[in-house]
């Protein structure tokens, strides 16, 4: 299995996305600051992932505060978790993440810092090996919605580099194959910086899994020739009528799909989805820097001065959505209903 984070040695440990697929190399991180710099960068993406390396630099940036008193150790790390909160604005699990370690040390308060540092540790480690298991379990209700034969589009990054391990969108369609069914997967290279090209990419073929890399601007018409039957696709946010952020196209990628009648279906663990908001209206999409458009590698293509815009991600109502796929089973419509139920811990598939 692709180690995508873990903890060694007091450290953070992460394998590079930005050196795939051309090496493989891991990146180790002393620091919370740190951290947060490799989740600005995208060493390491994917909303799973970063909500893991999210808990795990909270645990980091406690073990190495200097000996206080416990309401100051409080206030220090709540500081620590506001500054790697601003790393970046959409993926709901890095908030999630933060705010089950916050609740460690409220649990606790009076303790000494000795006992919090081991408890905040475990919780960034509970926090990564139950991101496993949620993928896994996505895999076991998402699998029977893919049948032998299916040519199955998916955009962006959704497998084991965007988690702790073994994926989302992805997980589901290894879960399939695993089960003997022989699926063909279209990946779409995703621009501005090509998640889908470097990474999925690279992820299918170390499972031997048969897949096709496209442009982006190819998915309509494979969908017209009856190339591509079903979609599938990670999150970065849910909101509780079912409306999804996810990378930049998505939403693209959804219009075609009920153009075409083609099913597209979600998989994000639970911790993705944000009550809170009752619309995508209300997601915070990230706008990221210039330069991912105008260049790649460091090499310049577009001419000096030439204004971008580049949104990260996009909202793909929930209307344009068939199913949500959750480590709670698969979230049918009306979502409103279907999310509350699930979030409340009622089992729906």
């Amino acid at each position: 299995m692709i180690k995508t984070i873990f903890w060694k040695n007091n450290a953070v440990v992460l394998i590079d996305q930005n050196a795939l697929p051309l090496a493989e190399r891991y990146v180790t991180c002393k620091s919370y600051q740190e951290v947060i710099s490799c989740i600005k960068d995208l060493t390491v993406r994917g909303a799973p992932a970063i909500g893991v390396a999210a808990a795990m630099g909270a645990a980091l940036g406690a073990l190495r505060l200097p000996s206080l008193q416990p309401e100051k150790f409080r206030h220090k790390f709540f500081t620590i978790c506001g500054e790697i909160a601003m790393s970046r604005p959409t993926a709901r699990n890095l908030f999630w993440a933060l705010e089950r370690m916050k609740k460690v040390v409220d649990r606790t308060r009076g303790a000494n810092q000795q006992h919090l540092v081991r408890q905040l540790l475990h919780e960034a480690k509970m926090i990564c090996s139950e991101d496993i298991e949620i993928n896994r379990q996505m895999g076991k209700y998402g699998s029977p919605l893919f049948a032998d034969g299916d040519h199955v589009l998916t955009h962006c990054n959704a497998g084991a580099l965007a988690t702790a391990g073994y994926g989302t969108a992805l997980g589901v369609l290894r879960a399939a194959v695993g089960q003997g069914k022989k699926l063909h997967v279209y990946v779409d290279e995703t621009r501005p910086v090509l998640q889908g090209a470097r990474l999925t990419a690279w992820e299918l073929k170390k499972e031997k899994i048969p897949f096709t890399l496209i442009t982006d601007n190819m998915a309509g018409f494979l969908m017209q020739q009856g190339k591509i039957n079903k979609i599938i696709v990670g999150a970065d946010r849910i909101a509780a009528n079912g409306d999804t952020a996810n990378k930049i196209g998505t939403y693209s990628l959804s219009v075609l799909a009920r153009a075409h009648g083609v099913p597209l279906y979600i998989a994000a663990p639970l911790s993705t989805i944000d009550v809170s908001l009752k619309t995508g209206k209300s997601i915070p999409i990230e706008e990221r820097k210039s330069e991912e458009v105008t260049h790649f590698k460091g090499v310049r293509s577009a001419p000096a001065g030439t204004k971008v815009y580049n949104p990260a991600f996009d909202v793909t109502p929930a209307r344009f959505i068939t199913a949500i796929i959750t480590e709670k089973g698969v979230l049918q419509k009306p979502f409103g209903v279907s999310i509350a139920r699930a979030v409340k811990g009622e089992k729906r598939s």
